[in-house]
């Protein structure tokens, strides 16, 4: 079971990943194309051109892990992406929600309060 932390940075890809690629050809996707330290550990995300294979690359500390996953039916759905950027930070819902196959589009968010920290000084 994978697990999702808020705390976590997540990075999604824009572009489709060929999934053949292992962990340095990943990683040097994350270092040239997506212009993020590939040893930050926060998750980068990568799907391929059908949007029915994802991979998750992490650095954990000694080493690198990815997760693999292949659709039997049906297809992931990417956020809006409104820049010409090769990356896109997400959420981790937004993340879990990909993964679950809910609908991000019909998705909506009732009001919350947000306590805005002020700078000292």
């Amino acid at each position: 079971m994978l697990h999702l932390s808020a705390n976590c940075s997540y990075y999604l890809y824009t572009g489709p990943a060929d999934m053949r690629k292992g962990f340095d050809s990943l990683s040097g996707l994350v270092t040239s194309c997506m212009q993020l330290n590939v040893f930050c550990g926060s998750v980068f995300i990568f799907l391929n051109k059908k949007h029915n294979q994802v991979k998750l690359l992490l650095w954990e500390g000694d080493g690198f892990a990815i997760y693999y996953k292949r659709l039997e039916k049906g297809t992931y759905e990417l956020p809006a992406i409104d820049n010409k950027n090769d990356s896109l930070s997400i959420s981790s819902q937004q993340l879990q929600f990909i993964l679950q196959g809910i609908s991000l589009k019909s998705i909506r968010r009732r009001t919350r309060y947000q306590h805005l920290a002020r700078e000292s000084g």
